[in-house]
């Protein structure tokens, strides 16, 4: 079944498998004659001689017509960077500043971004952006771009970037050292585009026209920039970015503190093997300094997913995490030094000792991904030191689309270890094909997994096909998934077992004409149905009109019916009352109405109301969101939610509050101080993180970050943390 399902894709698609980029748009980049002053001035007369890329194109307000206010972009190059010249035209010095943090959001800020697919192959990019006031940020983009999940801003590298305000315009210039950067050598052209918030007069534009229906990211839509010459071949650098770290713990064991001093040390390594493939080591990984995640009201049966923001795992991630779809995933990375009690469940760590990852380009056309990691045992619950493996293979195929493969293997080596708790080894293999045409007219995905395990040598598999047929005013989506009930990947994340999901959409766009507010309705529709051998599990009928105002406000009213049917006991509060029981059903209508303010003002909100039966009973919730930009000082922000549980007896209804607010402080653009707090009644905690980091030399970083959890109605504090660490990047 599987096989046929495969040839028929092939079958269908290959057709229009005739790809095309953006060619006709084009820019040009010259040796630098004379040495760069990197001031944001352009005031080195060889900038404007080079062919640039000018011209922009609308994206918003419309799409069909040239930007009011252009954008010139400009190259040079020398043996050890690239330089990039830039001039934006503006209507005047209003300019919007969230803060002086790095890694700003875009739409927040008046910014430029660039966006360089070194391999011209429509997939990956390396991403640099600035603002008027040098604010800088850098990102990876994978998968082409058409999604926002393939968007990672946590990557950081070293590049350097000034910026110049002046009378109707302002100025950047970027130093990119190729270092950072991986190509193939002896290519003299790399894929370009760039994008474009100017927030004073409400315009967003792009040097390649991309239609609004596509992400302003899409790879799919890129001109060429062509080098003088060929780019310096790469050099075999090497960085070192070794960390020590100190720490204060303490920990309230019904009402017995125990409290630990501890020091660490530890780093990772980034060597270049030629322009492509990058080697990353890592000894005693420490990740103290990531933020931490953001809670949520968790009235789902089945677990949460939150995305990776560690910087071991993020070059080259999709190499490793893009198979299989988001939530059916046989690798994901935070699952490394975390290991199940098979009996009951429960969930013990045990911490990375060391690990190697190579991933790259091996040609043109071909990427490679090993990883391999080994974490230390855990005694106090017989847990044993486990080695994570993963190789996959990808093969561009008809110009943009690829075919991959992985394999994936966790496993002990120990023979004291009682396999009733830990299976000695979990191993996945699969084959993923992903298509992309011209346009992104025809996108989509087919793949097959099986997985083996100690305890089940014949294991199970998954598949699932997707694929999208998007127009101007239109867009078609088919999914469908199996996973069967042996299939097991324990380095994965996979939802649910034994199961068999399809789910059609349509969505139609709408463009008013000559309207003074409104800029696009969006009417969607789709159908979801889940089922195994027992009859149907799930099925929901989703109805969607969204209004995208000229202000970039947006106004939303959804409406779902459902229909769930429990493949085991669930409590809907989460909060540990009676449960429901396996075997019940329930039928569910919602209704959801939600508002997001104009994005431009420095104060904004936003909001949604959730009305319906929810399983036994009702649910009232209401979401908000605000936010108020202070310029250079900084940003603050608070999401918080409300969900009333109305339930007959003897179940138990409950009143759920979630509140988080958040405090930017940017002292300079090197000194930032940030301090999330986090109020779940539902998980019974209150949370504490701050974090101040000084960024003292490019990409070395002093971390200072305190964290404190108590109880919700705070009569005893569960732990806190006091943790310092410093980084520093040398280059060899």
């Amino acid at each position: 079944m599987v096989k046929q399902l495969f040839f028929l894709f092939i079958a269908v698609v290959t057709p229009v498998l005739l790809w095309a980029q953006n060619s006709d748009r084009e820019a040009r980049i010259f040796k630098a004659k004379n040495t760069v002053t990197l001031d944001g001035y352009l005031g080195e007369g060889e900038w404007t001689l080079s062919e640039g890329a000018t011209d922009f194109w609308q994206y918003f307000p419309t799409d069909t017509s040239k930007a009011r206010l252009d954008t010139e972009i400009y190259f040079q190059y020398d043996e050890d960077n690239l330089y990039v010249g830039v001039i934006c035209y503006s209507a005047g010095q209003d300019y919007v500043l969230s803060s002086l943090k790095r890694d700003y959001r875009a739409f927040e800020n008046d910014n430029l971004t660039l966006l360089f697919d070194t391999y011209y192959d429509a997939t990956n990019a390396f991403v640099f952006g600035i603002t008027p006031y040098g604010v800088r940020r850098e990102a990876l983009i994978s998968g082409g771009g058409t999604q926002r999940e393939d968007f990672v801003t946590s990557w950081d590298n070293k590049w350097y970037g000034e910026s110049q305000i002046h009378d109707g315009y302002w100025t950047a210039e970027l130093a990119i050292p190729f270092k950072t950067l991986r190509y193939e050598p002896g290519v003299d052209t790399w894929g370009f585009n760039s994008y474009r918030f100017d927030l004073q007069s409400n315009e967003r534009s792009t040097w390649c026209q991309i239609p609004q229906n596509q992400m302003i990211m899409n790879l799919g839509f890129s001109g060429q920039l062509h080098w003088e010459g060929v780019p310096p071949p790469g050099k075999r650098n090497i960085s070192l970015i070794p960390y020590i770290t100190g720490s204060t713990t303490s920990v309230n064991d019904g009402g017995e503190v125990t409290t630990n001093n501890l020091g660490g040390y530890g780093g990772d390594a980034k060597v270049a093997l030629g322009s492509g493939l990058n080697l990353d080591l890592t000894i005693n990984p420490d990740f103290s300094q990531v933020e931490v995640d953001v809670q949520v009201t968790d009235l789902n049966r089945f677990e949460i997913f939150f995305p990776e923001r560690r910087q071991f795992f993020l070059e080259n991630a999709d190499l490793f995490g893009g198979f299989g779809f988001d939530r059916l995933n046989p690798f994901f990375s935070r699952r490394i030094g975390i290991a199940k009690d098979t009996i009951d469940g429960s969930i013990y760590s045990n911490p990375i000792l060391f690990g190697a990852r190579l991933s790259g380009k091996l040609n043109e056309e071909t990427r490679l991904g090993l990883l391999s990691m080994q974490t230390a045992a855990n005694k106090e619950f017989g847990l044993p030191s486990y080695n994570y493996s993963v190789a996959t293979l990808q093969k561009q195929v008809f110009d943009r689309s690829n075919f991959g493969i992985i394999m994936v293997n966790k496993e002990h080596f120990e023979d004291n270890i009682d396999a009733d708790y830990y299976t000695k080894y979990n191993r996945v293999i699969g084959a993923d094909f992903n298509l992309f045409t011209e346009g992104n007219k025809w996108t989509g995905k087919v793949y097959y997994h099986h997985s083996l395990s100690d305890d089940d040598p014949n294991g199970g598999g998954q598949h699932g096909l997707e694929l999208a047929y998007t127009k101007k005013n239109f867009q078609f989506n088919w999914n469908h998934q199996y996973v069967d009930q042996d299939f097991d990947a324990e380095v994965g994340f996979i939802v649910r077992t034994n199961a068999f999901r399809v789910n059609p959409s349509a969505t139609f766009f709408v463009f008013p004409k000559d309207s003074k507010r409104l800029n696009r309705v969006d009417l969607s529709v789709s159908a979801e149905q889940v089922v195994n051998a027992s009859g149907v599990l799930d099925r929901n009928l989703n109805g969607k009109i969204e209004g995208r105002f000229l202000n970039t406000a947006n106004l939303e009213l959804e409406g779902n019916l459902d229909y769930i049917l429990l493949t085991g006991d669930f409590d809907p509060t989460g909060k540990d009352t009676i449960s429901l029981l396996e075997g019940t059903s329930y039928n569910n209508a919602q209704l959801e109405l939600g508002y997001r303010s104009n994005n431009n003002k420095d104060f904004r909100f936003g909001g949604r109301l959730i009305a319906g039966q929810f399983f036994d009973g009702m649910r009232y919730a209401i979401r908000a969101n605000a936010g108020l930009r202070m310029g250079a000082i900084g940003a603050l922000s608070v999401n918080a939610s409300y969900n009333y549980l109305e339930r007959e007896a003897p179940y138990t209804s409950a009143s759920l509050f979630l509140l988080g607010p958040k405090v930017d402080i940017t002292f300079t653009k090197n000194l930032f101080w940030t301090t999330f707090f986090q109020y779940n009644n539902q998980s019974d905690n209150f949370n504490i993180n701050s974090r101040l980091q000084w960024r003292f030399l490019p990409a070395s970083d002093m971390f200072l970050v305190y964290t404190d959890n108590y109880y919700s109605d705070f009569s005893a504090n569960k732990n806190r943390a006091l943790v310092l660490k410093v980084n520093y990047w040398l280059n060899i």
